[in-house]
C-alpha cells in the first residue's frame, strides 16, 4: 500500500537560484551602479532602487504610457524594458526635466493648461511630450493625438494635453 505525505505541497520546494546581474545605470546624468534580479524592470529600478518616483506603475503591462521615460533619447515604456538592457544607455526622467528649479517648457505649459486632473499619467504624458517635441512630430492636431495616444489619461484631460504640446511647438 502506497502512502503519502499529506504535507507535501509542490509550493514548499525553495525557488531555483534567480540570476543576479550587475548594470550600472546611467540616470539624468549620473551613473548608479545596481545588482539586481535579472528579471528587474526599468520601473522597478528607477522606483525601488534609486527612489525616482516620477514614472507610474499603472497597467504593468505596456499599455497605459504612466511608465513613459527616455532612453537614448527615445520614448520607452520603462515596464516593459530590463534594467539590464540599458546598460551603456543613458536614462532620462520627468525628474530631471526642471534646470535651476525652473520648470521645462513642456511642465509650464502643461500646467497653464490644467492638462492634468489626478496626475497619475502627467509624468509620462510629459516624458511623451518632450520626445514628440523633439521628434518634429507635432505639426499638427492630428500628429499630435496620434504620437500620443500610447499614453492614457483616465480623467480625459487630452483636449488640455494636446492644447499644451501645440503651445510648446509654436514656440510659446
Amino acid at each position: 500500500m502506497a502512502t503519502t505525505d499529506s504535507t507535501a505541497h509542490p509550493y514548499d520546494e525553495a525557488p531555483p537560484e534567480v540570476a543576479q546581474v550587475e548594470v550600472t545605470l546611467h540616470v539624468n546624468g549620473t551613473s548608479h551602479r545596481l545588482r539586481l534580479d535579472a528579471r528587474v524592470t526599468l520601473l522597478d529600478a528607477l522606483r525601488d532602487h534609486l527612489a525616482l518616483t516620477g514614472a507610474k506603475k499603472g497597467c504593468d503591462q505596456g499599455a497605459c504610457g504612466a511608465c513613459t521615460v527616455l532612453v537614448d533619447g527615445k520614448r520607452v515604456v520603462s515596464c516593459l524594458m530590463l534594467a539590464a538592457q540599458c546598460e551603456g544607455r543613458e536614462v532620462t526622467t520627468v525628474e530631471s526635466l526642471s534646470e535651476g528649479g525652473a520648470p521645462h517648457p513642456v511642465q509650464a505649459a502643461f500646467a497653464r493648461h490644467d492638462a492634468f486632473q489626478c496626475g497619475y499619467c502627467t509624468p509620462g504624458q510629459i516624458m511623451s511630450a518632450v520626445s514628440l517635441l523633439a521628434e518634429g512630430r507635432a505639426d499638427s492636431e492630428e500628429d499630435i493625438r496620434e504620437f500620443m495616444s500610447g499614453n492614457i489619461c483616465r480623467c480625459g484631460a487630452y483636449p488640455n494635453i494636446r492644447a499644451a504640446i501645440r503651445e510648446v511647438a509654436a514656440g510659446g
